[in-house]
């Protein structure tokens, strides 16, 4: 399986007073150690160890780091990578299933769009269409205080953001995603996966056979 990394960078110009913000990825380690995590960058881990998970995420073979950044300093960033081996995600051993696993911006650069900037920037020249990627949406995950949204309006923001890279919304019978109707799985198929795959997928989606 061919991972394809094609670095692309862009230069966000300010508006009013905002500031200078680079997008930018895949990034590698190497480039990451240089950096530093914004202190708002808390969602998942302290900032420190989400740097370090960052670094480790970038060494994969097909791990992707899209990121943000105001100079030195991270402010937004996007995973992508295999899933991990304890979700039902795995169990088909998929080497061409790619999980958007993580997507974060900095509470004082939300208005800014730097969210579906990242997620684009992650799919230039076509370097993702041999790969089937996917995210899971669990509304436990949104912050729903600071963002004063309410489940089914940060729902249709998520939503809204996936299907700008063309993702949509697909069915399936995972009991976590089942457990809220808000939760969804969102999906792109590139243009070059075989139809075998889109089988084997289809496999992993419905496992209880009265709905398969």
């Amino acid at each position: 399986m061919q991972h394809i990394k094609i670095y692309h960078s862009q230069l966000l110009s300010p508006a009013n007073d905002q500031p200078n913000i680079i997008i930018e990825g895949p990034v590698p380690a190497e480039q990451l150690r240089e950096l530093t995590m914004h202190s708002k960058l808390d969602a998942f881990r302290r900032p420190k160890e989400q740097l370090e998970a960052l670094i480790e995420i970038s060494e994969l073979p097909e791990g992707r780091i899209i990121l943000a950044r105001d100079g030195d300093t991270i402010v937004g960033y996007v995973t992508f990578h295999y899933p991990d081996e304890i979700e039902r995600w795995s169990q088909g051993n998929m080497k061409d299933l790619i999980e958007l696993g993580a997507i974060e911006v900095a509470d004082d650069y939300r208005s800014m769009g730097l969210g579906k900037k990242m997620i684009g920037l992650a799919f230039e020249s076509e370097q993702m269409e041999n790969v089937i990627c996917f995210t899971t949406e669990y509304y436990w995950h949104w912050d729903l205080e600071n963002s004063k949204l309410t489940v089914w309006e940060y729902r249709q923001m998520m939503e809204k953001l996936m299907k700008s890279v063309d993702m949509v919304w697909f069915a399936t019978d995972d009991p976590e995603i089942c457990s809220h109707p808000a939760n969804c799985l969102m999906v792109r198929i590139g243009k070059q996966v075989p139809i075998s795959s889109i089988e084997q997928f289809d496999r992993v989606r419905f496992q209880q056979r009265f709905m398969y």
